[in-house]
């Protein structure tokens, strides 16, 4: 397996991983409006919420590191730190 599959392949996990956190958090904040919670379930909550904002952070660091920012004038104004990551993945060639 390549890198390119491996990468499609943990995307796809990933992806199913918050299509089963998501609707238990969602499940987890109404009963907490209706009834409540045991100990628990805030414990479970608690985890889930960790586990989702692990993977929206990274999600949105690899965003940012794929970014290029240009000025009004066409001008690269990307940082020197994301280019520096850039072109540790392979992603630039300067």
């Amino acid at each position: 397996m390549n890198e390119k599959e491996k990468k499609k392949l943990q995307s796809q996990i990933g992806d199913n991983v918050l299509k089963e956190i998501v609707p238990r958090i969602n499940e987890l904040a109404h009963k907490a409006k209706k009834e409540g919670l045991t100990e628990v379930e805030k414990i479970e909550r608690a985890e889930l919420r960790k586990k989702y904002v692990a993977r929206f952070r990274d999600n949105f660091k690899k965003q940012v590191e794929l970014m290029k920012v240009y000025d009004k004038n066409g001008n690269e104004i990307t940082s020197d730190k994301v280019k520096k990551i850039q072109r540790h993945k392979g992603l630039r060639d300067d």
